[in-house]
């Protein structure tokens, strides 16, 4: 008995290292003061000196069972930005430049090539998001996962001066809500998205003229990465004065977590357009508005409050990111936190 037998092999884990060190080198940034390999990575903090407070913040998560769809239609190489956007954009929202991010993944069984794959999609992400994959775990883990899957996650830090959090405490009423788009489902709802849907490949790789490609396209779309609109935003002088960023819960659990006591975002859902995965998905599985809306995006992935003089200047913003966005509500007294109507 050796470890090899037991399940392990050690030589395809060295195999998995020298595949994906191209793709963490470039995501590089000068303040990287290690290579890949180390048992931790170290990143420079003498840029952000100049800060009046400098404050880190931190984010971590996953693909969740989107995973699922990726097994099934052997596809590996856009979970990975799944994994990064799921993570910056929680920190971004917050007003943070992410600085470097970390991955890991847990197997049942090593395969090289799959392991590349998976690393190329976190490397576009982090590239995206201008962050350094400065480190990583992956973990064979026999008897744990079955031979053919995989879990993926990640954890990203960022930095941000402390004047310029976004916490949501100088939301007023009046204020307009931009609506920044999303690429469709991204990476939440996928437990109700898989009890809903036939999930074998003859229906994945099924073309459906609404969609514009096959059912398995649509589901792996990756997630929108919008650190670039939230730059743009911040570079063309607006306060944003609160951003939330539509995960798991959809408007109703997300929106409400930007808002001060006092205050209700109006969500006018016909002011923006929703992908025609979502009306698909609703037709099928008959469901409520209050369900779509409570679980999914529904075709916004993050939304701003701005003052309504910075409206139209934040759209603009947003626009030269080469993101879509839309006037998607206002800000009034009330209790409720979100109204979608």
């Amino acid at each position: 008995m050796d470890y090899k037998k037991a399940g392990v092999d050690v030589e395809a884990g060295y195999e998995a290292v020298r595949r994906i060190g191209k793709f963490a080198s470039a995501t590089m940034r000068p303040e990287v003061l290690t290579g890949l390999g180390g048992f931790s990575g170290a990143f420079s903090m003498e840029k952000y000196k100049k800060m009046d407070e400098p404050v880190l913040l931190s984010g971590t998560d996953g693909v969740g069972t989107k995973l699922k769809v990726a097994f099934l239609m052997d596809r590996h190489d856009t979970v990975g930005i799944d994994c990064v956007a799921m993570c910056v954009n929680d920190i971004v929202c917050a007003g943070a430049e992410p600085l470097f991010f970390l991955d890991y993944i847990a197997c049942g069984h090593n395969e090289p090539e799959r392991i590349e794959k998976i690393v190329s999609g976190v490397s576009a992400g982090c590239i995206s998001a201008g962050a350094a994959l400065i480190g990583g775990e992956t973990a064979e883990m026999p008897g744990f996962y079955p031979p053919d899957e995989y879990d993926l996650a990640g954890f990203a830090v960022g930095i941000a001066d402390r004047k310029n959090l976004i916490t949501g405490e100088s939301i007023e009423n009046g204020d307009v809500l931009i609506g920044i788009a999303s690429s469709g489902i991204h990476s939440n709802g996928y437990s109700l998205v898989r009890s809903i849907l036939p999930m074998d490949r003859s229906f994945l790789d099924t073309y459906d003229e609404k969609l514009g490609m096959t059912w398995g396209q649509t589901l792996l779309l990756p997630t929108k990465i919008y650190v670039k609109s939230l730059r743009a935003v911040r570079e063309a002088g607006i306060a944003v004065h609160g951003c939330c960023h539509i995960t798991g819960g959809g408007f109703y659990e997300n929106v409400p977590r930007m808002m001060p006591d006092g205050k209700t975002a109006v969500i006018e859902r016909n002011a923006f357009p929703a992908p025609p995965v979502f009306s698909a998905l609703q037709e099928r599985g008959g469901l409520s508005d209050k369900e779509m809306y409570g679980t999914f995006n529904m075709g916004l992935g993050m939304i701003l409050s701005v003052s309504e003089k910075d409206a139209d200047r934040t759209a603009a913003a947003v626009a030269s990111s080469g993101e879509k966005a839309y006037r998607v509500g206002y800000v009034e007294g009330g209790t409720d936190g979100v109204a979608v109507c």
